[in-house]
């Protein structure tokens, strides 16, 4: 009776003959030759990469912060002015509530809490939004209408998750982390519209009707108050973007993080098209906001997401696979702070201190040749134009380079322009002599970063005012 051999398949790979690999056969690397016949796991190895693994592109601040470390940058150092800062001072100031030391943590809180958030903060929100802005509505918000998120870019992913297949507006320049929402989910088609410098970076409902209709928009993303420009839509102009939005029936994604960063109005005021809802359930309206900037409370990661029931479902469904959910101890210890007459005085405050900030940089900037064409009425950036300065420093990715050789950090305007495709050639883009700079730092660090923005400017003989 003959044995039979064991096939190679059964062998294993690692038995199979050098001859019968296909690197060693002409035939087999004539094939691999031709255009897309490339063996892509091989390749990628070449590479130091691992087959099936992609690598999504750095967000702006994430590549700032790696070229910072590697001109010697730490966080907490002394000689260096983070200009780049995406987030605001988180010291006491004046005025504000105290930072919390420590917190309660009851037994219950070691538990997974729900996918929406806990029941107690969801409907301290929706009590927050009431009491500001629809004391004079009969349709109201409650609990479900919604969703506590562990931070402002898992509230986008949820969102990114559950928007159907539409095209999506948006526009430039915008939010860098929305690059990545906008392009990892393929359902939808990301639409982008250039504001203009000229035009103050301004959102307006005529402009937005022209997009819907003529492109198709089933749904727009914008921030409002605007990151990176410091603009702001409000009253009125806000009250028609909301009623274009659902004449069209289109639906209106306001990320709202610094809707307590108001400077021209009185102090204290605050902006939501949460004002402008007729029906909670009914109307095509989601906002977003939490802790990170109005509460000035990043590092806590709770943020919420307020919609009509319908989208609220979807999002706790989503976030069942995609995050699970916030930190349940800090949803409860976050109860308190969304008290309205704590937003109230917290807004205020706040205003006044960042005003200060705002106004003395901008004083600054001027004296050192550094005009501000279209000044921030919101938010905490400032977005300066660096067409008028000499080569190379009048591209913002030259200027930020030079900048980090002087220990001060800024953000160059390229990573504001929110391009999925990356179809651009970088010096095509509209932002790419521009810099973002943040006044979210304290006085004293703003001061230094000034004092080592002006090395580079008198590195290039800029003159001052």
């Amino acid at each position: 009776m003959s044995i039979k051999s064991p096939t190679l398949l059964e062998q294993g790979i690692e038995s199979i003959p050098q001859k019968l690999k296909e690197c060693y056969s002409r035939a087999h690397q004539t094939l691999r030759s031709y255009p897309g016949n490339i063996n892509r796991a091989s390749s990628l190895e070449e590479q130091g990469n691992i087959h099936g693994i992609d690598h999504p592109g750095s967000t702006g601040v994430i590549y700032v912060m790696d070229r910072a470390a590697k001109h010697g940058y730490e966080s907490g150092s002394d000689d260096w002015a983070n200009f780049g800062r995406g987030s605001p001072e988180v010291d006491d100031i004046e005025g504000c509530m105290k930072r919390p030391k420590e917190i309660k943590i009851t037994k219950n809180a070691y538990e997974y809490g729900p996918t929406a958030g806990v029941k107690q903060l969801r409907e301290a929100v929706a009590n927050l939004y009431n009491e500001l802005y629809r004391g004079d509505k009969v349709s109201k918000y409650s609990y479900k209408n919604v969703c506590i998120v562990p931070g402002g870019r898992a509230g986008l992913t949820r969102i990114g998750a559950v928007i159907g297949d539409i095209n999506v507006g948006y526009f430039l320049p915008e939010y860098t982390a929305y690059e990545q929402m906008l392009s990892i989910f393929k359902k939808f088609v990301p639409i982008p519209t250039t504001l203009e410098e000229d035009s103050r970076y301004h959102i307006d409902a005529a402009t937005v009707k022209k997009e819907i209709t003529s492109r198709g928009l089933g749904v727009i993303v914008a921030s409002n108050p605007r990151n990176p420009t410091g603009q702001v839509i409000q009253d009125e102009e806000l009250k028609t973007l909301f009623q274009v939005g659902k004449e069209t029936h289109t639906t209106l994604v306001m990320d709202e993080f610094y809707s307590a960063y108001i400077y021209d109005q009185e102090k204290g005021k605050t902006v939501s098209i949460s004002e402008f809802v007729e029906d909670v359930n009914r109307d095509p309206v989601i906002l977003l906001d939490g802790l990170t900037k109005n509460f000035r409370m990043p590092g806590w990661r709770i943020c919420w997401i307020v919609g009509p029931e319908s989208v609220i479902s979807s999002l706790e469904s989503a976030g069942s696979f995609l995050d699970g959910g916030a930190n349940h101890a800090l949803q409860m210890a976050a109860i308190p702070f969304v008290d309205p007459d704590v937003y109230r005085n917290e807004a205020k405050c706040l205003q006044e201190h960042f005003q200060k900030k705002r106004d003395y940089v901008l004083k600054e900037l001027k004296k050192m040749g550094l005009y501000v064409k279209v000044p921030p009425n919101a938010t905490f950036y400032i977005w300066l134009d660096l067409s008028k300065l000499p080569e190379p420093i009048n591209v913002g990715l030259n200027f930020f380079e030079e900048c980090l050789l002087h220990k001060v950090i800024v953000v160059p305007g390229i990573f504001f322009d929110v391009n999925p495709s990356h179809r651009r050639d970088l010096f095509q883009s509209p932002c790419h002599q521009f810099v973002r700079l943040s006044f979210g730092p304290p006085m004293e660090e703003l001061k230094l970063g000034l004092k080592h923005m002006q090395k580079v400017l008198d590195k290039y003989k800029v003159k001052s005012s």
